[in-house]
């Protein structure tokens, strides 16, 4: 054992310096990976995925102070690994560093061997506890067996180096524990990722950095070339989104995600979550975390690409999707095809996607709900492979719809039609009133229910008991900035007179913005409000 050996510690900087050394070695060793992926489904990410989530990881622990202790070092590490986890393997890795962060963070000393075995054997527990239903031959099953082969190494830089050498050993197994890998011929993407990372702890702890990270071409003992990945198989989506929520609410939301589909792996605590899921309702899967709690960041995926259908070439087109009578004879009116969505719900993307099909070989999608954009980005991409050309306008309110829409001009070359619809929805500011159901804590105060609420771009700004006198507090925020176009939509449940009794404060306080209102119909919300 060398001198750097004995001196070898896992304080805040060397996490620092090797989440950066795995984030660039998985970067070097990214497409050898994703050639392996062939569970639990050929896409052919997963080097990627891992890639992207510990990138993601390195950046939380880049904006930490350079002398950052080793508590504040692993619960970086933990949190940013769990806000850009991509993918299955990049959620159960993201597991795993917190697993690491809740041992070793609160140690007053940096870990010896003894606690680093510690540490990766919970590592190992949390990652499989994630994952519904685990299966061997996988990044959970190597991530044990590098737990176990560094329990007796007291020496910090030999267990490390013992779990880097039982994980490699463990790589080569995966082949005959699990028969796509077998049928395949090679080993598993995720595990090869594994190994990769702890390979790269080994080197920052011994200072002895290879030349290459060895990914195996194929299984040990194969001879022949690998079979070509099978067909893909199985749910047709994969569907990822944070979820702020209760710990309470999460054994439920498993239970509903494990009946729609596969591959469920939910991580995090504390009110925070990743969700990972396939499924052939994607929407179903996001209602399921909009009943638990707050989805954001929702990422839906198409992973049987490879011979989808394809489109009708039948012209060019505009999609807006809502849920709202009156909102939807508006959006026909300006000349789009509207997709129903039911109040407070998605649409089902086989819907939008068939519907987009359909419609032409240059379509637009004007999502105009932020739950429904990733779904609409989804449905493009499938309907992409048919040959169409597809274009999401980003909208996340009704009234951006309506601006977007306003500037349309079929008769423009597509992409710059396209430019002009985003520049035009992105240039309008979106608010709206809605009434307070239970009580809550909320940027500007408590509210009780029955309040009235007046929210700017999903930020509550103001509370009131009179729905008039907040819409007018509404509108004057608004248009403190500057305005020459404002949107009133009403909505089944404002209170008679109410536009009319707007109207008359804007041309008292604002006379020289331009004033358009409208029935939406919408049921939650019983004022909508966009300037332009």
């Amino acid at each position: 054992m060398g001198q750097s050996d004995r001196r070898a510690v896992l304080d805040g900087g060397t996490v620092r310096r090797w989440c950066r050394l795995a984030a660039d070695a998985l970067g070097r060793t990214r497409t050898e990976i994703d050639a392996l992926n062939v569970f639990p489904v050929p896409d052919g990410d997963t080097g990627t995925n891992l890639h992207l989530t510990v990138i993601a990881a390195a950046d939380a622990l880049d904006e930490l102070a350079p002398d950052a202790a080793g508590a504040d070092a692993w619960r970086a590490l933990s949190q940013g690994a769990l806000l850009g986890a991509r993918g299955n393997s990049g959620v159960i890795l993201s597991q795993a560093f917190r697993g690491l962060a809740d041992v070793l963070g609160p140690l007053a000393a940096p870990p010896d061997g003894t606690a680093f075995a510690g540490a990766l054997d919970h590592a190992s527990g949390l990652a499989r506890g994630a994952v519904e239903h685990p299966v061997e031959g996988t990044i959970l099953s190597v991530l044990a067996e590098a737990a176990t082969a560094c329990a007796a190494a007291p020496d910090l830089t030999e267990a490390a180096r013992a779990a880097s050498a039982g994980a490699r050993q463990a790589l080569r197994r995966t082949t005959g524990q699990l028969d796509v890998l077998a049928r395949s011929g090679v080993v598993d993407a995720g595990a090869a990722g594994l190994c990769v990372v702890l390979d790269a702890l080994v080197a920052v702890l011994t200072e002895e950095y290879p030349e290459r990270y060895e990914i195996p071409a194929r299984a040990s003992g194969t001879s022949a070339p690998a079979a070509e990945p099978p067909e893909p198989q199985g749910p047709g989506y994969e569907v990822m989104y944070l979820l702020d929520a209760p710990d309470d609410a999460v054994h439920t939301l498993r239970e509903r995600l494990d009946g729609l589909g596969d591959s469920l792996v939910v991580v995090g605590g504390e009110g925070l979550w990743n969700v990972h899921v396939h499924v052939d309702d994607a929407g179903a899967a996001i209602e399921a975390g909009m009943a638990a709690g707050r989805p954001h960041r929702l990422r839906v995926t198409y992973l049987h690409a490879a011979g989808g259908p394809h489109a009708p070439h039948t012209g060019r087109a505009v999609i807006a999707v809502t849920a709202a009578d009156g909102l939807a004879a508006l959006f026909e009116e300006c000349g789009a095809r509207v997709v129903r969505r039911e109040p407070g719900a998605v649409p089902p993307l086989a819907v939008l996607a068939d519907a987009i099909l359909a419609a032409g070989d240059e379509v637009t999608v004007l999502p105009n709900e932020p739950e429904v954009l990733s779904l609409a980005e989804a449905a493009a991409e499938r309907a992409r492979d048919g040959g169409a050309r597809i274009a999401v306008v980003p909208t996340k309110a009704s009234v951006q719809g309506m601006a977007a829409l306003a500037v349309h001009d079929p008769l423009r070359r597509f992409a710059e039609d396209v430019i002009e619809m985003t520049r035009a929805a992105g240039a309008t500011r979106f608010g709206h009133l809605e009434v307070a159901a239970e009580e809550a804590v909320t940027s500007v105060g408590l509210c009780q229910p029955g309040d009235v609420l007046g929210l700017i771009e999903g930020d509550v700004v103001t509370i009131g008991a009179d729905v008039a006198g907040v819409a007018g507090a509404l509108l004057d925020r608004m248009l403190s900035g500057g305005g020459e176009l404002l949107t009133l939509i009403a909505g089944r449940h404002a209170p008679p007179g109410l536009a009319a009794a707007l109207e008359g404060h804007l041309r008292r306080a604002h006379p020289d913005v331009e004033t358009g209102v409208y029935d939406g119909g919408q049921e939650r919300y019983p004022l909508l409000i966009g300037v332009e």
